[in-house]
């Protein structure tokens, strides 16, 4: 007899009372572990740091405090730890101000100030500048806590406005070169460089025509092959981090062409606005988060089609929009939506899945003033630890309020040789 190795996560959400009321139920859960259906990263599990200042606010709220790229306590102990705790995290720095972020070095020829509100501005904010100082600090935290950095770069330098929220014009690529010659030349190993957030489609706030953007990304992987040449491992490139649009995507793929793009990253708010009085009973409705399943499978399905160069990851997640739910975000329940989401994701081959924030909001892995973990923040430790790469078949004749989802155990070998994970 041989051995093999799996994990299952179920995820248990509220029975109608008709159902109770008919007393025990029993149901059968059947595993298929002769073949894996998908395959994620070995380092799935993602977490943001924004850019959001200290005067974000939603709601009359301002839930984001110190948690930015810019501002963070980077020597809180607890942070480093939360992070030690994966052994390798992967970390995306991006957000809604990422496209309006300045690199302070090289021949720079805008000023260099910290965010301020104006009222018109992008997302009510000027541009904000990254000091090469505070680069070398974040760099120090990722470096001592074995971090597995992405990071999205300004996609809107050198464009200008033509109409409304779109932008037009040709990407200027000075400031992201020389911010990109300047992390190789201290050794900072960025895993992958993203292009842009949220420009994709109708965009949010801005938004940039997808025959231009895939003219930008063929530049900016001239510039990343050029600067990585003598480099044994070049970062990745990923585009376009926003919300999926099949016609916008598919142009995007055709544009840029076989050997550009590695990652086609898509973002998630599949529950609305944070401010939502129905957010829990969303979160509880297993009909409800099935809703989202059809955006990961026509994303799989264009990428097939039109770019199977490419993988999908989800490089942003945070349930609820507008800095999540207050009391929801942060609580118990809404693991409920987040084990989901993590496991239909991983059943539609997404690679990595990146979740909103790993501090800061009111979705938050960590509590922003004190670094301390919500409920969230062990759900995907727990994910990290067991659900290894291989994802695996299940079939039940529970109700649909049961979920499953089964991995290969992460860190074992089947020593049966038929099996594959």
């Amino acid at each position: 007899m041989g051995f093999f190795h799996l994990s299952l996560f179920v995820i248990l959400g509220t029975f109608p009372a008709a159902l109770l009321a008919q007393g025990v139920m029993y149901s059968s859960i059947a595993v298929n572990v002769t073949e894996t259906i998908a395959e994620t990263d070995e380092n799935f599990v993602c977490a943001t740091i924004d850019w959001w200042p200290h005067d974000k606010c939603n709601y009359n709220r301002c839930p984001w405090g110190y948690s930015s790229a810019i501002n963070l306590n980077l020597s809180n102990p607890f942070l480093g730890r939360a992070i030690q705790a994966f052994k390798n995290l992967r970390i995306r720095i991006g957000g809604s101000l990422q496209d309006q972020v300045v690199y302070d070095v090289g021949k720079l020829k805008v000023p260099c100030h910290p965010f301020q509100k104006i009222n018109n501005g992008l997302f009510g904010y000027s541009k904000g500048c990254l000091h090469m100082k505070r680069w070398d600090e974040l760099n120090c935290l990722f470096r001592n806590n074995r971090v597995v950095v992405t990071f999205g770069l300004n996609a809107l330098f050198g464009r200008h406005r033509i109409r409304q929220d779109a932008w037009g014009g040709d990407w200027d690529s000075s400031n992201a070169r020389d911010f990109i010659r300047y992390t190789i030349s201290k050794g900072y190993p960025v895993d992958s460089w993203e292009f842009g957030n949220e420009l994709s489609g109708s965009g949010i706030g801005a938004s940039v025509a997808a025959e231009q953007y895939g003219k930008d990304l063929i530049a900016l992987r001239k510039v990343i092959d050029e600067l990585y040449e003598n480099s044994h491992v070049k970062p990745l490139l990923i585009a376009p981090g926003g919300f999926f649009d099949e016609g916008w995507y598919t142009k995007l793929l055709q544009v840029s062409g076989p050997g550009v793009i590695n990652v086609m990253t898509h973002h998630i708010y599949n529950l609305g606005a944070g401010i939502d009085p129905n957010l829990v009973s969303k979160i509880l409705s297993p009909l409800y988060l099935s809703e989202i399943s059809k955006t990961f499978s026509d994303l799989q399905e264009t990428i097939r089609k039109h770019g199977p160069w490419s993988s999908a990851w989800v490089g942003e997640s945070g349930g609820a929009y507008n800095s999540g739910g207050r009391h929801v975000s942060n609580t118990f329940v809404n693991s409920f939506w987040y084990l989901d989401q993590l496991g239909m994701a991983s059943k539609h081959n997404t690679k990595v899945y990146c979740r909103q924030s790993l501090i800061g909001g009111n979705y938050g892995l960590l509590n922003w003033s004190t670094s301390l973990p919500n409920p969230d923040y062990y759900s995907a430790l727990l994910w990290h630890r067991l659900m290894g790469k291989g994802v695996l078949t299940v079939e039940s004749n529970a109700p649909s309020h049961l979920r499953s989802y089964a991995h290969c155990s992460k860190g074992r070998v089947s020593r049966l040789d038929f099996l594959l994970c």
